[in-house]
């Protein structure tokens, strides 16, 4: 393996130089810097994080707290770990994936260790805990999602109010006002309190009240079977139902599959909006469903360099930003025909 004296030798630079480089200690110039790394290819150099982290006193590692004891790495959750991932590399850190369970010493393990320089929390609830110990321990952090009471803690998040409003305006503007909302179903599981379904559940509720409509809301279980039930109970309490927005990406063929077998076509009887979804998702259905697009990769980006700004000292304000969905129209929505 080269060493650090044969890197120096191959750019003309002093191995000082090439420790500057290697780890982020000092700014270099960009010709400077570009010799260097050429160098390391050339040579196969690989960068000892241990050794790096003894010298600078940081590991250079952000943690991603991920809950371990439900399996929801969904396309949108990795959307955004994969753009945190690429953007931590280029800005010279490793992104680990650390799954947290349920007790907090797991976490303080790994912060009183050293083993991490910062945080990112994923799967935020309302109240959650992990916040919690993060504020205690003094340990820099960024979530991707908010509790109950975000004031004083840095994240970026979706704009889950925003997003109903566009998406219920969508649907209005094709003349439905009987449409139901399809959330997951965490009764009994470690995630009652999930800040994402809570949010959208209020602001769909509070945006029908103000539309004089009258809000339908169905908790679906997991996978097909699940959206297949939710199909059936939607019915069951309104039968002359025209649409329905679900927030659940691994039921939606169910809910068609459901909606079918009732004699419903999708769209011509019942439209059907996905929300905080994605392109693909939407085209793993037939018809090709209408989804109000998660922005997965520009959070993951923007925690990632709102962390790091935290840890460089470069930012000094906590970042509080919210982003909407993106409405992408495709074929399983259509103008209200009533039944």
């Amino acid at each position: 393996m080269a060493t650090m004296q044969e890197v120096a030798t191959r750019a003309g630079v002093s191995i000082a130089t090439v420790s500057f480089v290697v780890n982020g200690t000092k700014n270099v110039s960009p010709s400077t810097r570009e010799r260097v790394t050429t160098a390391m290819a050339e040579l196969g150099f690989r960068n000892n994080v241990v050794a790096r982290a003894l010298a600078s006193r940081r590991t250079r590692i952000i943690a991603l707290l991920f809950p371990s004891l439900e399996n929801r790495l969904g396309s949108t959750a990795l959307q955004f770990v994969s753009a945190a991932a690429s953007r931590a590399s280029e800005l010279g850190y490793h992104l680990v994936l650390w799954p947290d369970g349920a007790a907090a010493d797991d976490l303080t393990d790994l912060l009183s260790g050293g083993l991490a320089d910062g945080v990112l929390v994923m799967e935020v609830m309302m109240k959650d805990w992990r916040i919690e110990k993060l504020v205690e321990m003094r340990v820099p952090f960024l979530s991707i999602g908010r509790t109950e009471h975000p004031e004083s803690m840095s994240f970026v998040d979706m704009d889950f109010e925003n997003t109903v409003e566009e998406g219920l305006d969508y649907l209005a503007d094709l003349g439905h006002s009987r449409i139901g909302l399809v959330v997951e179903d965490l009764e009994g599981s470690p995630l009652v309190g999930y800040g994402p379904h809570i949010r959208t559940e209020r602001a769909y509720r509070a945006a029908m009240k103000r539309r004089g409509l009258v809000p339908l809301v169905v908790a679906c279980g997991p996978s097909a079977a699940g959206g297949r039930a939710a199909a059936r109970d939607l019915l069951a309490q309104d039968p002359a139902l025209t649409a329905v927005m679900i927030m659940k990406d691994d039921s939606t063929f169910g809910l068609v599959s459901g909606l079918t077998s009732a004699g419903l076509v999708v769209p011509d009887d019942v439209s059907i909006l996905s929300i905080a979804s994605s392109n693909e998702a939407g085209a793993a259905t037939e018809p090709v469903l209408s989804t109000m697009n998660a922005p997965g990769h520009e959070l993951g980006k923007m925690a990632v360099e709102s962390l790091i700004g935290q840890l460089d000292g470069v930012t000094v304000v906590q970042p509080h930003v919210l982003l909407p969905c993106a409405l992408h129209v495709a074929d399983s929505t259509a103008v209200a025909r009533a039944r």
